[in-house]
């Protein structure tokens, strides 16, 4: 008796017999020099031990680049084509791969299935590095990605202490910012409409607007906090939620301008005038904030430079990524590693402001 089986072994085989990460069995099997020779050893025993055949596809590009970068978003197909931001990302990452003869593939992960999927496409070794956009708190794809042996870059983060590389906009200083702009124009019964706070996002805007409400001597109220989705009608429900709770309310910060343009509506179908009688601020500076009655008064995140820097920062690892292989080896399964100067993005925001405030 060998130990072989019956059947095709499957990559997944070969790692619980080797007893590493499938992530490591990828990289052996394509030749990445960021294995250790120990795991190496052992991956090569259990593939002979197993008779395991990789895929030709994934053999065929062993030891060479794909010159393909992925572009993740796991949101639904409306909410990518409604929403400004991610049209103005994709613009700056489609932009800055351009001049640098890479080829963006835009894939949209939104369940389970989907997302098994594209991590065994990824295995393959089909792209150089992946993009993520809009990640959620509990969203295990970076890490995923990490132990695939492929760099990954993010667009915004999970924690103040996120471990893969990002770009962000100083999302704190944003809604510090259309605090004090609002208190500065005599308003002191100031809400919010949220994100979804299981996104950082969402958490640093409405940190930066408490911290705003501190810095100017206001309560902070949480009737006054009613948490949308950066949909539309999600921040139509949230202002009608608010209406209700604090009639009085004389101010809103939405943390985007999306939400923003749902809360102008419901605030209209109750017959409040802005600013008149209700100030609004957004944030993102869209063309929604410009073409809204009044136009809006936002903060800009310079939302096509972050998708610039990100790609700029993932073709870097990408480069610089042999260089670093003994460095790999020692956090192998867990991603890879870099100055934290070079890992880590705030851009700075900026506010606008017109007639709606």
């Amino acid at each position: 008796m060998n130990g072989r089986q019956s059947g095709r072994p499957t990559l997944e085989q070969v790692a619980a017999r080797a007893g590493v990460g499938r992530g490591t069995v990828s990289r052996v099997i394509n030749g990445s020099p960021r294995v250790s020779e120990r795991a190496r050893t052992a991956v090569a025993r259990a593939v002979a031990e197993l008779g395991y055949v990789p895929n030709q596809a994934a053999r065929a590009l062993a030891g060479s680049r794909t010159d393909a970068i992925a572009l993740v978003i796991p949101e639904a197909e409306a909410r990518l084509f409604a929403e400004p931001y991610f049209l103005d990302l994709i613009r700056g990452v489609s932009a800055e791969l351009a001049a640098s003869d890479k080829q963006l593939l835009l894939t949209l992960v939104r369940t389970e299935q989907e997302r098994q999927r594209f991590e065994q496409y990824l295995a393959a070794q089909r792209v150089d590095g992946v993009l993520l956009a809009s990640v959620h708190g509990d969203d295990p794809l970076p890490e995923r990605i990490g132990e695939l042996g492929l760099p990954v870059v993010m667009n915004g983060r999970r924690t103040e202490a996120e471990p893969v590389p990002y770009v962000d906009s100083d999302n704190i200083g944003a809604g510090r910012a259309a605090v004090a702009h609002l208190v500065g124009r005599g308003r002191s019964r100031i809400a919010t409409v949220t994100g979804p706070l299981d996104m950082y996002v969402a958490r640093a805007r409405l940190g930066g607007y408490r911290a705003g409400l501190t810095e100017a001597g206001l309560a902070p109220d949480e009737e006054l906090v009613s948490a949308g989705d950066f949909t539309e009608e999600g921040g139509r429900r949230a202002m009608r939620l608010l209406l209700d709770r604090r009639p009085d309310l004389d101010a809103v910060f939405a943390a985007s301008d999306v939400m923003a343009a749902g809360a102008r509506g419901a605030l209209r179908e109750a017959g409040r005038r802005v600013p008149e009688d209700v100030a609004l601020v957004g944030v993102d500076d869209s063309p929604v904030a410009r073409l809204m009655d009044p136009p809006l008064t936002s903060v800009r995140q310079p939302i096509e430079e972050m998708g610039r820097t990100m790609a700029r920062m993932l073709i870097r690892e990408i480069t610089e990524g042999e260089d670093r292989s003994e460095r790999d080896d020692r956090s192998e399964g867990r991603g890879r590693t870099q100055g934290e100067g070079l890992r880590r993005r705030v851009l700075p925001t900026e506010l606008v402001v017109r007639e709606s405030s």
